[in-house]
Protein backbone atom coordinates (compact mmCIF):
# COMPACT_ATOMS: atom_id res chain seq x y z
CA UNK A 1 0.00 0.00 0.00
CA UNK A 2 3.13 2.22 0.67
CA UNK A 3 4.47 2.01 -3.30
CA UNK A 4 7.52 -0.90 -2.00
CA UNK A 5 7.36 -3.65 -4.59
CA UNK A 6 8.87 -6.72 -3.06
CA UNK A 7 8.81 -10.69 -3.59
CA UNK A 8 5.78 -12.40 -2.01
CA UNK A 9 4.85 -15.94 -1.81
CA UNK A 10 0.94 -16.06 -1.41
CA UNK A 11 -1.16 -19.30 -1.73
CA UNK A 12 -4.68 -19.16 -3.46
CA UNK A 13 -6.79 -21.46 -1.57
CA UNK A 14 -10.50 -21.76 -2.38
CA UNK A 15 -10.82 -21.78 1.38
CA UNK A 16 -13.18 -23.77 4.01
CA UNK A 17 -16.22 -24.34 6.39
CA UNK A 18 -15.70 -25.98 10.22
CA UNK A 19 -18.35 -26.92 12.15
CA UNK A 20 -19.01 -26.94 16.06
CA UNK A 21 -21.35 -29.66 16.27
CA UNK A 22 -23.25 -29.71 19.51
CA UNK A 23 -25.25 -32.32 20.74
CA UNK A 24 -28.47 -32.88 23.04
CA UNK A 25 -25.61 -33.59 26.28
CA UNK A 26 -24.50 -30.04 25.39
CA UNK A 27 -21.27 -31.91 23.70
CA UNK A 28 -19.37 -31.34 20.74
CA UNK A 29 -17.97 -33.81 18.03
CA UNK A 30 -14.09 -33.46 17.90
CA UNK A 31 -12.09 -35.75 15.27
CA UNK A 32 -8.12 -36.48 15.90
CA UNK A 33 -6.77 -37.10 13.10
CA UNK A 34 -3.05 -37.55 11.90
CA UNK A 35 -1.58 -34.35 9.86
CA UNK A 36 1.38 -34.31 8.20
CA UNK A 37 2.21 -30.64 8.69
CA UNK A 38 1.59 -30.46 12.41
CA UNK A 39 3.86 -34.10 12.79
CA UNK A 40 0.90 -36.01 14.49
CA UNK A 41 -1.90 -36.33 15.94
CA UNK A 42 -4.83 -33.13 16.35
CA UNK A 43 -8.15 -32.39 17.54
CA UNK A 44 -9.98 -30.54 15.08
CA UNK A 45 -13.29 -29.37 14.22
CA UNK A 46 -15.18 -31.50 11.28
CA UNK A 47 -14.33 -29.10 8.58
CA UNK A 48 -13.36 -29.51 4.62
CA UNK A 49 -12.61 -27.63 1.57
CA UNK A 50 -14.70 -25.55 -0.66
CA UNK A 51 -15.87 -27.01 -3.89
CA UNK A 52 -16.13 -25.04 -7.05
CA UNK A 53 -19.06 -22.26 -6.66
CA UNK A 54 -20.27 -24.12 -3.34
CA UNK A 55 -21.57 -22.24 -0.40
CA UNK A 56 -19.45 -21.83 2.67
CA UNK A 57 -22.91 -23.61 5.05
CA UNK A 58 -23.06 -26.16 1.99
CA UNK A 59 -19.65 -27.71 2.40
CA UNK A 60 -20.24 -27.37 6.43
CA UNK A 61 -23.68 -29.50 6.20
CA UNK A 62 -21.59 -31.90 3.71
CA UNK A 63 -18.40 -32.03 5.82
CA UNK A 64 -20.41 -32.94 9.52
CA UNK A 65 -22.27 -35.89 7.33
CA UNK A 66 -18.97 -37.17 6.29
CA UNK A 67 -16.67 -36.67 9.11
CA UNK A 68 -19.46 -37.19 12.33
CA UNK A 69 -22.79 -38.72 10.64
CA UNK A 70 -24.82 -36.48 12.05
CA UNK A 71 -26.52 -33.83 10.24
CA UNK A 72 -28.07 -30.44 11.89
CA UNK A 73 -31.47 -29.01 12.59
CA UNK A 74 -30.54 -26.04 13.10
CA UNK A 75 -27.53 -24.04 11.76
CA UNK A 76 -26.02 -20.46 13.39
CA UNK A 77 -23.12 -18.70 10.98
CA UNK A 78 -20.44 -17.80 13.77
CA UNK A 79 -18.19 -15.80 11.21
CA UNK A 80 -14.99 -15.93 9.22
CA UNK A 81 -11.62 -15.37 9.39
CA UNK A 82 -8.58 -15.52 7.34
CA UNK A 83 -6.58 -18.78 8.56
CA UNK A 84 -2.84 -16.60 7.92
CA UNK A 85 -3.50 -13.78 6.07
CA UNK A 86 0.22 -13.45 5.15
CA UNK A 87 0.66 -16.08 3.47
CA UNK A 88 -2.72 -17.39 2.64
CA UNK A 89 -6.24 -16.64 0.71
CA UNK A 90 -8.05 -18.94 2.61
CA UNK A 91 -11.16 -17.74 4.67
CA UNK A 92 -12.54 -20.54 6.74
CA UNK A 93 -16.50 -20.13 7.46
CA UNK A 94 -17.48 -21.22 10.72
CA UNK A 95 -20.85 -22.74 11.85
CA UNK A 96 -22.70 -24.29 14.83
CA UNK A 97 -25.44 -27.02 13.97
CA UNK A 98 -27.23 -28.03 17.04
CA UNK A 99 -30.79 -30.59 17.15
CA UNK A 100 -28.59 -33.51 15.76
CA UNK A 101 -29.72 -36.41 14.39
CA UNK A 102 -27.97 -39.52 12.99
CA UNK A 103 -26.76 -39.61 9.32
CA UNK A 104 -25.26 -41.92 6.54
CA UNK A 105 -21.37 -40.69 5.84
CA UNK A 106 -18.23 -41.60 4.81
CA UNK A 107 -15.11 -40.11 5.04
CA UNK A 108 -12.62 -40.14 2.22
CA UNK A 109 -10.24 -42.43 1.32
CA UNK A 110 -7.71 -40.38 2.41
CA UNK A 111 -9.05 -38.92 5.71
CA UNK A 112 -8.53 -41.37 8.95
CA UNK A 113 -9.71 -40.02 12.38
CA UNK A 114 -11.08 -40.83 15.51
CA UNK A 115 -14.36 -39.34 16.81
CA UNK A 116 -14.82 -38.07 20.18
CA UNK A 117 -17.38 -35.71 21.67
CA UNK A 118 -16.65 -33.80 24.67
CA UNK A 119 -18.66 -31.55 27.08
CA UNK A 120 -18.18 -27.98 25.72
CA UNK A 121 -17.13 -26.37 28.87
CA UNK A 122 -13.88 -29.21 28.82
CA UNK A 123 -13.56 -28.13 25.19
CA UNK A 124 -12.91 -24.76 26.26
CA UNK A 125 -10.70 -25.52 29.07
CA UNK A 126 -8.65 -27.34 26.74
CA UNK A 127 -8.26 -24.16 24.30
CA UNK A 128 -7.70 -22.42 27.13
CA UNK A 129 -4.85 -23.84 28.44
CA UNK A 130 -2.90 -24.34 24.97
CA UNK A 131 -3.95 -28.26 24.53
CA UNK A 132 -5.58 -27.46 21.32
CA UNK A 133 -3.14 -26.36 18.88
CA UNK A 134 -5.66 -25.79 15.72
CA UNK A 135 -6.40 -22.51 14.97
CA UNK A 136 -9.70 -22.78 13.18
CA UNK A 137 -11.15 -25.06 16.14
CA UNK A 138 -9.89 -23.08 19.55
CA UNK A 139 -11.93 -19.58 17.45
CA UNK A 140 -14.75 -22.08 16.62
CA UNK A 141 -14.78 -23.11 20.07
CA UNK A 142 -14.65 -20.05 22.22
CA UNK A 143 -17.52 -18.62 19.32
CA UNK A 144 -19.80 -21.32 20.19
CA UNK A 145 -19.60 -20.78 23.57
CA UNK A 146 -19.59 -17.60 23.72
CA UNK A 147 -23.09 -17.48 21.77
CA UNK A 148 -24.04 -20.22 24.61
CA UNK A 149 -23.18 -18.46 27.29
CA UNK A 150 -20.21 -21.22 28.83
CA UNK A 151 -17.23 -18.84 28.09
Amino acid sequence: PNGMRLPLEIVRHPGGAAVVALDDQNRICMLRQYRHAAGGYIYELPAGKLEPNEPPETTARRELVEEAAVSGGVWEFLGAYFSSPGVFTEVIHLYLATQLTPATGAPGADEVFQIEWWPLDEAVKRAASGDLTDAKTIIGIFRAATRKKIA
